[in-house]
């Protein structure tokens, strides 16, 4: 089928954003709302990047993609793994190839969204580092094409890793990826651009959604000025501009150290190396995989389940717990999923920590090494307090570093949980604190709340009209 007109759109991914948000410190988002018009959405469970991104693109609920989760313990290995980025790991017809069905002149550029290796969108770029055998990490991203890599850092420099996440973590990379996306706007013209702002996700964890701290009102002026101009970069090219968000960012005290729990009962095993102690899943009764406000929980003793949901459901900071035949009901059930679900108060958040003695933690837990820990880690947006002069300190591990000495980036504390004020992965309460639609087509929009199984429907009503779905 061909479709006599595409209206080309750019979708902005704004991490965070939430209608309570909005206001003074956001006049572009606003003035593109006040043109258009806006609508909270109505996210999945778990509220987290993968999980949402992949609904949002496929229109089908986390039990229906497999993206059950940032991470997952892959059975059949033995192994968790997060942050994978493959997008064969996500089921169904995404987006772009619903788009090249209805009109296969229709093209895609997705910058930065998660699950964007060897995605059949015509152009697309992703953080990817090197890691050298020498135990170095240098920063990059992968880009398909490939020679738009090569274009990409020969613009713009090399890709801004440290500042994409960590506690070094900050608008650098959101500027990078916003110049990015412009440039392949300009130079490729693809009728649907994706892009991914993260920046104000760092802080609203680093602080909690706090509008009257001075530094979550400069991180709402810096984010909307960016999408600024995306906006006027799209409105000079002729495209309609949708914004979206996974999630909202709820006030959080502390963590609930669901690992900890389940080794006291002796349900976690772990092994020694190097007089370390690493979580063994394969040999444990009962583990959890803690993702924000979820953890999957995996309990290889099928005859034990009935203990570890009644262990689980005992624990402060736990909301409530979901047997397998129960996940349906929050369209999460799917084999990755964990034979139990928690999900924890609004207040709370789940850490990963295996470890009884903080001296016996393994050595990635004071780095920031989000591939290794077996679960998220949001205390690697902080620089350990413990540590008396935090400059100088990396300043000499860096210098080490450039001399060939191999040494650990070790300046994040493995027990300070007390850090993060801000968390997500449960519905929010209230609909201002959760995440957003705002399109400059207001007709796209519906009475009442956004599904985001609906987002695609939305975005490709934008591009070909309603008629065309």
């Amino acid at each position: 089928m061909v479709v006599d007109i595409m209206q080309p759109v750019l979708v902005i991914l704004v991490v965070g954003l939430s209608p309570d948000l909005l206001g003074e410190h956001t006049p572009e988002l606003c003035k593109l709302a006040a043109r258009g018009g806006q609508r909270a959405l109505t996210t999945v469970t778990p509220a987290v990047t993968c999980s949402v991104q992949s609904t949002l693109v496929t229109g089908r609920m986390p039990g229906d993609t497999g993206i059950v989760a940032n991470g997952w313990y892959d059975r059949e290995r033995a192994e968790i793994g997060f942050w994978k980025q493959s997008n064969h790991l996500v089921a169904g017809e995404k987006l772009w190839e619903r788009a090249r069905r209805i009109d296969s002149s229709c093209t895609t550029a997705k910058m930065f969204w998660w699950y964007n290796m060897y995605s059949s969108a015509e152009w697309s770029a992703t953080p990817r580092p090197q890691y050298p055998a020498d135990g170095r990490k240098i920063p990059d991203h992968y880009a398909y094409p490939a020679d738009l890599h090569d274009e990409l850092d020969a613009k713009f420099g090399q890709f801004p890793l440290f500042s994409f996440w960590g506690p070094r973590a900050n608008i650098t990379s959101s500027q990078w990826i916003s110049d990015a996306t412009r440039h392949v706007m300009a130079t490729r013209s693809p009728t649907i651009a994706l892009t991914y702002l993260p920046h104000l996700d760092y802080n609203l964890q680093r602080l909690g959604p706090d509008l009257s701290m001075p530094a979550l009102q400069k991180d709402l002026r810096e984010v909307d000025s960016l999408c600024g101009e995306l906006i006027a970069s799209a409105d000079a090219e002729g495209r309609e501009v949708i914004v979206v968000s996974e999630y909202g960012i709820t006030p959080v005290s502390d963590a609930v150290h669901i690992n900890q729990a389940l080794r006291r009962e002796g349900l976690v095993k772990v092994r020694e190396e190097s007089g370390l102690e690493q979580l063994d899943a394969g040999a444990s009764t009962a583990f959890a995989v803690a993702d924000h406000q979820l953890a999957h929980v995996y309990v290889n003793a099928p005859e034990r389940l009935a203990d570890v949901r009644t262990l689980i459901e005992s624990l402060d900071g736990v909301e409530r717990v979901l047997g397998r035949d129960e996940l349906g009901n929050i369209g999460l059930d799917h084999p990755r999923a964990g034979d139990l679900v928690a999900i924890s108060t609004a207040d709370r958040w789940f850490s990963y920590y295996h470890w009884l003695d903080v001296d016996r933690a393994p050595d990635y837990a004071r780095t920031v090494d989000i591939h290794r820990k077996p679960g998220y880690d949001p205390v690697e947006l902080f620089v350990d307090p413990d540590i008396r002069f935090p400059t100088a300190n990396v300043a000499s591990i860096l210098a080490r570093k450039k001399l060939g000495f191999r040494t650990l980036m070790n300046v994040i504390s493995p027990s300070a949980t007390a850090l993060v004020k801000g968390s997500h992965g449960r519905p929010t309460d209230s609909p201002g604190a959760g995440p957003l639609v705002i399109s400059s087509v207001s007709e796209v929009l519906p009475d009442g709340q956004v599904p985001a199984t609906g987002f695609s429907d939305l975005v490709l009503e934008v591009v070909f009209g309603r008629h065309a779905l």
